[in-house]
């Protein structure tokens, strides 16, 4: 079968599953999955080689460790660090502590079982978080505290992925590790920081400049494809060589636009990964170890329950939300999935007790929608449930800024200086790297692309300033806010009376002209200087702004039609040296009436 026509196979699947799964609330993951047990081995078995595709998809992950390394702002952490390193720590812990404990009592070799307590004491962030949205509990207390254990769970998943091909020396089964190759590890991840941080920037600076997107997002996904293949070349885990990059680009101005131009691919390969893995899931041993596998599921998800519910009970929350917060991330996860598989090449797991264990895995993610159903069910709505409280998120800036030129950098400066915080957006590289010499916090991508505004989360923003100076693309992301953000108000910066006519049209009301202000100030200043008295030509300066603007709401209704603009326009003209002599007439009267009473 050729590449295209696997294509075609992979693709249809995953459309239709993907699309009947979420529509019935199941969520996308298990999706995937059951896309690959339709096409697969155990469904109509129209593709082959599961352990190529699964070989190739595991790539998917190492995008996905690369994002996660790009979401982990120090700042951000240390916001969130009593939920993500307390509750995530004690979960993960505890979890892994009482299912190894009870594997090795089982008769597991102890490396076997850490890696097994290990692999399944983490649960599923995507399927997690995108069944708590869907059910609109991610803002509620227990929603954010599942949100920050699985935080750590993914930060906790990079050293256990890289813990687990050394157990095999540690276990005595083959040679361990020499001097040398300790110092190669070493020496490899040093070099890795100290050229990222000193070199990787200026890299894409330079990319950035040529104005090529696509060469861009080459430029990203070579920096992914070139650490991860170096630190396998030393023994070390690829997702972990991803992983490290995106933490030394995560404080970076290309942080949201890298994010924006990976995702389709992490979102693509991880769709492909999870359809492997429904390829290569045994439903065979449903028939023969029907009452074991039953039995493991349910001990699963009972023990994770159980120490849920008590870090739920020890930080207060209600009951309703002990049992949300337990039920919700009590699954096994997508990382089992990529542990066991390192587990069994690395032979401290045979592949049998894989294959159980990731049907275990699978089982216990299709449980979990049924099981909120029930409990939604049983326990009622968040709407009767407690408080929400904010997301505990660095950028939660209410003020967006696109465009950081002379416009943009005004309105920054005055929010700097009134400690009011703020996130800017630009296009230009050179600016971008000009502003931030300053100390600006300023971010590089093009503003009218709605993943990138999502990124920089820009639907939690109340303002967003735009202030871009290409009217083209001015309009283009007025557009785009206006389709996908209609919420945040926008002010907006405009060239000229067109560029105000076109927002206008999209329902923008808070318009700013570039020079209308500041050419009437200057006029102003022109009429005392020749002579006029400042009352008056302070006075004169309001009568021009207000008859402007008067007429610029009549104008937008006919600018389409430039012959009737340009007779209006004249009109007007004539219309305004009418106001101005009429004044002139009732001061000069009003100055022979007080000559005449004095």
């Amino acid at each position: 079968m050729s590449f295209l026509s696997q294509s075609a196979i992979f693709l249809s699947a995953a459309v239709v599953a993907v699309a009947v799964f979420s529509r019935l609330g199941f969520g996308s993951v298990l999706g995937y999955l059951a896309a690959g047990v339709l096409i697969g081995p155990w469904g109509l078995a129209v593709v082959g080689d599961v352990d190529s595709i699964l070989h190739f998809s595991e790539f998917g992950v190492v995008l996905l460790l690369f994002i996660i390394g790009l979401e982990l702002q120090p700042a951000r952490l240390w916001t969130m660090r009593h939920g993500v390193f307390g509750m995530g720590g004690a979960q993960v812990g505890l979890s892994a502590a009482l299912i190894g404990i009870v594997c090795w009592l089982a008769g597991l070799p102890w490396q076997t079982a850490i890696t097994v307590g290990l692999g399944l004491s983490l649960s599923s962030t995507a399927f997690a978080l995108q069944v708590l949205s869907e059910k609109g509990e991610l803002t509620a207390r227990h929603g954010r505290t599942a949100f920050s254990i699985l935080l750590f769970q993914d930060m906790a998943a990079i050293p256990i992925i890289a813990l687990v091909p050394l157990l095999t020396g540690l276990g005595g089964a083959s040679e361990p590790p020499s001097l040398l190759s300790f110092v190669k590890v070493i020496g490899t991840v040093a070099a890795v920081i100290l050229v990222g941080h000193f070199a990787l920037l200026h890299v894409f600076r330079l990319v950035a400049r040529t104005g090529v997107g696509e060469i861009f997002t080459a430029t990203a996904l070579l920096t992914v494809i070139g650490v991860a293949l170096l630190m396998e070349s030393v023994g070390l885990s690829m997702a972990l060589g991803s992983f490290l990059a995106g933490v030394l680009l995560a404080d970076s101005e290309f942080r949201h636009a890298l994010e924006v131009n990976i995702e389709p691919f992490k979102g693509l390969l991880l769709g492909l990964f999870f359809m492997a893995v429904g390829m290569s899931v045994n439903f065979g041993l449903l028939l023969t170890e029907y009452g074991l596998i039953v039995g493991l599921v349910f001990a699963l998800m009972a023990c994770k329950f159980s120490v849920l519910l008590g870090i739920g009970m020890i930080i207060g929350l209600d009951v309703r939300s002990r049992f949300y917060l337990a039920v919700s991330i009590a699954q096994g996860g997508e990382f089992a999935f990529v542990i066991f598989g390192i587990a069994v090449g690395a032979g401290i797991m045979p592949a049998a007790l894989s294959d159980l264990l990731i049907l275990v895995v699978t089982l216990s993610m299709a449980l979990t929608t049924g099981l909120i159903l029930i409990l939604e069910h049983a326990l009622g709505s968040h709407a009767a449930s407690e408080k929400d409280f904010e997301l505990p998120v660095v950028d939660e800036n209410k003020v967006i800024i696109a465009g950081f030129g002379r416009f943009g950098q005004i309105v920054g400066r005055l929010l700097q200086a009134k400690k009011i915080g703020f996130t800017a957006l630009e296009v230009s590289s050179e600016q971008v790297d000009f502003v931030r010499k300053y100390g600006n916090k300023i971010y590089y991508g093009d503003a009218s692309r709605p993943d990138l505004l999502r990124a920089a989360r820009v639907g939690e923003a109340a303002f967003f300033v735009l202030a871009i100076d290409d009217v083209d693309a001015s309009i283009r992301t007025a557009e785009t806010l206006v389709q996908h953000f209609p919420h945040v108000r926008v002010l907006a910066r405009a060239r000229n009376r067109e560029h105000v006519f076109k927002l206008m049209d999209l329902g923008i009301t808070d318009i700013y002209r570039e020079t209308f202000s500041s050419s009437l100030e200057a006029a102003e200043d022109l009429l005392t200087f020749v002579g006029l008295p400042a009352q008056e030509a302070e006075k004169a300066r309001r009568t021009f702004r207000t008859h402007d603007e008067e007429r610029l709401e009549l104008q937008h209704v006919i600018y389409h039609d430039q012959d009737q603009v340009a007779v209006q326009s004249q009109e007007w003209q004539k219309e305004l040296e009418q106001i101005f002599e009429q004044d002139a007439r009732d001061e000069a009267a009003d100055a022979a009436r007080r000559t005449g009473l004095s």
